[in-house]
């Protein structure tokens, strides 16, 4: 962990979730509220369909509320689009860009996840920009290169450690049940902070950092106390409360 930084556990539901699964979340606002994370802070990302009543729901309490994509425009004709605007409306104070899917899926360049994360920042949102490396990638030790070049060209202009979070997920990691060893995500994590402070100042050296790569509860206990992780961007193991919350429980 980084010394005087609060720790954030973030939950992407990625495309799950119906109405029945707001009980879910009210067991993760019950857990915030009573102290449950520890000193951590905790974030659920559910499917935009969810945003609205989920705010409402948790209203008051002490889970946060994000989104997982943004359109970088304010309004316009971007049919099945949303907003960093209307996200805020809704009730989210976050917004995830770039995870390894939008890149990879929908073919997502850096300057597109840039342009994301400043419409985040427009709005009020806190943007977690995503970066990660292939196996491929991996294989042929290109693992840091890759990892600098997109967070270079994917940090929004004016984000600072209050509005910008970084998670870094290598892509062959995510639902393969492999998992890079604490050195591997310590050399990434390392690297990360080190272009943070070198583009953004000492200030930079508070921006959290979090690790997201099949994130469970069997593992996080060695992976979320190294040095510069500053909590998790957590897949799969988030769409329960109580998994979610025992990876939580390495901050209690």
């Amino acid at each position: 962990m980084t010394p005087g930084v609060r720790p954030l556990v973030a939950g992407n539901w990625k495309m799950n979730g119906l109405s029945a699964s707001l009980g879910e979340i009210e067991a993760m606002r019950l857990a915030a509220d009573a102290g449950e994370a520890g000193e951590a802070e905790l974030l659920v990302c559910p499917p935009a369909t969810l945003l609205a009543q989920a705010a409402w729901n948790i209203r008051g309490g002490k889970l946060s509320l994000g989104a997982q994509d943004c359109h970088p425009q304010p309004s316009g004709a971007f049919t099945g689009d949303i907003s960093a605007a209307m996200l805020k409306d809704a009730g989210a104070t976050y917004v995830i860009v770039g995870h390894s899917e939008r890149r990879t899926l929908h073919h997502e360049t850096d300057e597109l996840v840039r342009a994301k994360a400043e419409a985040a920042l427009k709005a009020g949102l806190v943007a977690i920009v995503c970066v990660g490396e292939s196996h491929a990638e991996r294989q042929a030790g290109e693992q840091a290169a890759v990892v600098i070049r997109q967070l270079r060209r994917s940090l929004p202009a004016g984000g600072n450690s209050e509005t910008v979070v970084i998670a870094y997920e290598p892509v062959w990691a995510i639902g393969t049940g492999l998992t890079p060893t604490p050195g591997d995500v310590t050399v990434i994590h390392n690297f990360i902070r080190a272009l943070l402070v070198e583009v953004g100042g000492p200030h930079a050296a508070k921006t959290r950092i979090l690790y997201g790569g099949s994130v469970k509860p069997s593992n996080c206990g060695d992976l979320l106390t190294l040095d510069n992780v500053d909590g998790a961007l957590v897949g799969g193991a988030s769409l329960k409360a109580a998994e979610f919350l025992a990876i939580a429980a390495a901050y209690r």
